[in-house]
């Protein structure tokens, strides 16, 4: 599996305080070994996310990605919860 950071991602990302920088870090590190890991409360979404999943980077903090028909990954955005799903 491939992953790609899309470039609203990488402009959200910068932004993130470094904690958050760092803490997606060690879970895109456990995503690549298991996508499903229960730390990561990998999940699909709705609305204008519909065929989206996202994964929990802190409490509140989270990233949103799709799966390639290739199985390649693109990671869209990042961000609190509020300001991912206003």
């Amino acid at each position: 599996m491939k992953i790609e950071l899309h470039r609203r991602f990488l402009k959200d990302y910068i932004k993130q305080p470094k904690k958050n920088q760092e803490k997606f870090k060690e879970k895109r590190n456990l995503f690549i070994k298991d996508m499903f890991h229960p730390l990561l409360n990998n999940h699909s979404l709705t609305g204008e996310y519909k065929d989206c999943r996202s994964i929990s980077i802190t409490g509140n903090v989270r990233a949103i990605f799709y799966v390639k028909p290739n199985g390649d990954v693109v990671f869209i955005n990042i961000g609190s919860h509020s300001e991912l799903y206003e």
